[in-house]
């Protein structure tokens, strides 16, 4: 099925016009490198669902309006300032396939485009004149730079924790997600309440995506742009391994596990602790987490969508993240 036409059909104009406003928003004068890296990073697309949901929620409770796309392009900008700032923590070379900021320009130069992109985002969230989603903005962008702080403060601990693993995405994936839900039924003027339920809406829709994109790791998966076991060389334990871990008795996993926060496994011990979390069935406990969230974003859906098109729109939305490959 295609999902990603039947999640934009209620919204595709709205979308060509958040399009439009976001790569005016990522063009500088050319001939210098902020151009080139702006260029770069406009090339990198991808599929908007971020903006996309938030456009959805907007026409759920009323229309796509000029606060909306403004308050959709502050977020996107917001959100791929703190990836190109992420990949200079992370020292990462690629993302999603295609080399980095950082390795294109540097890490210096990537710092202060991510600041520039920063800055683009504020001005943007400036023109809603809105006092309810600059706050909410801002305080994402805080929430977002805790999160990242609380996961490289995870990799220093020796606990091996589900909770903290929640508590770590909830404050980077699932925020960003609860943010575009919120901020698209403010922007169309919904109650507080209803505010609040779409709000945790997007949160359990991006818990979900972010535990398929930690699933992806313990696969051979070009498309996604990463190499199986990313996560572990770079530290961290996701769902999958942390259920097994604390579900079995092996030692040696988990003094492998700890080699993975030291920062000092190999790729041959990474591919041994990958299998040994398929064994113990990780990825099928990780799986059923998803259809638990899957199963709360549904139940939103029945309460609060009325119309057909976007009640359409978001279920195919939620089974995407659920079923996606990449």
């Amino acid at each position: 099925m295609d999902y990603v036409s039947i999640i934009k059909q209620p919204i595709s104009h709205d979308l060509a016009d958040f399009i439009a406003l976001f790569e005016q928003a990522l063009t500088y004068q050319p001939g210098g490198v902020l151009e080139s890296a702006l260029k770069h990073i406009r090339q990198r697309g991808g599929k908007r669902m971020r903006p996309i949901l938030m456009l959805l929620m907007a026409k759920n409770y009323g229309s796509v309006s000029d606060v909306t796309l403004h308050s959709a392009i502050g977020l996107e900008l917001l959100h791929t300032a703190s990836l190109v700032h992420d990949d200079v923590v992370d020292e990462s070379a690629e993302r999603r396939g295609q080399p980095s900021v950082n390795a294109s320009f540097n890490n210096k130069k990537a710092v202060l485009i991510g600041d520039y992109i920063l800055s683009t985002a504020l001005l943007h969230v400036a023109y809603t004149n809105h006092q309810q989603i600059v706050q909410q903005l801002a305080e994402l962008g805080r929430t977002l730079a805790a999160g990242e702080i609380l996961q490289l403060e995870n990799i220093q601990r020796e606990d091996i924790s589900e909770d903290t693993y929640y508590q770590i995405i909830q404050q980077k994936t699932a925020a960003l997600f609860e943010a575009c839900a919120a901020i698209g039924a403010m922007s169309a003027g919904a109650t507080t309440e209803e505010v609040e339920r779409a709000r945790m809406f997007g949160r359990n829709l991006g818990i979900m995506f972010q535990i398929r994109d930690d699933i992806f790791d313990y696969f051979d998966a070009k498309e996604v742009g990463k190499p199986t076991g990313n996560d572990m060389a770079e530290g961290k334990l996701t769902l999958p391994v942390i259920y097994a871990l604390n579900n079995t008795n092996y030692e040696s996993m988990h003094t492998l596990a700890h080699k993975v926060k030291a920062g000092t496994i190999n790729a041959d011990e990474i591919a041994v602790l990958v299998e040994f979390t398929k064994q113990q069935g990780g990825i099928d406990y990780a799986e059923q987490c998803m259809t638990k969230f899957s199963q709360r974003c549904k139940e939103y859906i029945d309460k609060d969508v009325k119309q057909a098109d976007i009640r359409d729109a978001l279920s195919a939305y939620v089974d995407y993240v659920v079923q996606r490959n990449y």
